[in-house]
């Protein structure tokens, strides 16, 4: 029987993850199915567990589903427990399901790959929900000098970053305490699925920064024109996408597949 893995989300019919992980195993040799299966809202453990019973050996797992996900596991990576939220699902030999979060790899991975220079960095993150706390922990693995949570909500900034002070130099605040400037600026907020932009400084950016937003799309997001009118350098996510999905492929299958075609055939197609 052919090994069948999924992304699980909410809506899900614009994911590009089948297509992504049908690349990744014609590079490979591997042999497997994957689909996107469109989850109702009241029932992620059901459709885990029908999955399962139906072959399923791991998914991935989007919006809504991610700390839903966390809960569900019965084993949890280091990662995925200090995140507090899951975007990898695997079934263990013993049946027991546990989980990853594979987000922070793909983010840090692309921006290395872009000859981004994280270690002594000085690195601000846009947002304190889910999409960041994933990726706190490997920006802090990278070492930078310092690294500031600023979200419109700052008790929520401050939180986190209190959560992770253990790992690094991290501080938290709402949108009026960022002051830079910055080597690094990461996007993490939904603003720009909205055109919207969070209230930031003109003088954000030091000389040479990059601005990373972890949304894409055919045209530049409204936070990455507005970096590029202020001289940085700007780097949309679709690399993050396809950087976290190869560490998820890998964790099922132990075969780490090459990014760069798959990237380069995505961007073409947008």
């Amino acid at each position: 029987m052919t090994d069948r893995y999924c992304v699980f989300g909410h809506p899900i019919g614009h994911s590009k993850s089948p297509a992504i992980h049908a690349a990744f195993a014609e590079q490979t040799g591997e042999t497997l199915e994957y689909t996107a299966i469109e989850v109702p809202l009241d029932d992620f453990a059901g459709a885990w567990r029908r999955f399962v019973e139906a072959g399923g050996r791991g998914a991935n797992v989007t919006v809504p589903f991610k700390e839903t996900a966390y809960r569900l596991c019965d084993a949890l990576t280091p990662r995925a427990e200090r995140a507090g939220a899951v975007n990898t699902l695997i079934l263990e030999a013993d049946g027991r399901t546990r989980g990853d979060t594979t987000d922070g790899a793909g983010l840090v991975g692309d921006l290395k790959r872009r000859g981004v220079t994280l270690s002594g960095a000085r690195i601000l993150v846009l947002g304190a929900g889910g999409a960041v706390r994933g990726v706190l922990e490997p920006l802090l693995a990278e070492a930078p000098a310092r690294l500031h949570i600023a979200n419109r909500t700052a008790d929520k900034a401050d939180g986190l970053a209190a959560d992770f002070a253990d790992l690094g130099r991290v501080s938290g605040g709402g949108f009026e305490s960022v002051e830079g400037p910055f080597d690094v600026v990461i996007n993490g907020t939904s603003a720009s699925l909205g055109g919207d932009l969070p209230p930031l400084p003109n003088d954000l950016f030091a000389p040479g920064a990059t601005a990373y937003d972890m949304m894409y799309g055919a045209e530049p997001t409204v936070f990455l024109r507005w970096a590029a009118e202020r001289d940085a350098a700007t780097i949309d996510g679709l690399g993050m996408l396809v950087g976290q999905a190869a560490e998820s492929f890998c964790l099922w299958r132990g075969v780490r597949p090459d990014v760069d075609p798959v990237l380069g055939a995505l961007r073409r197609a947008l």
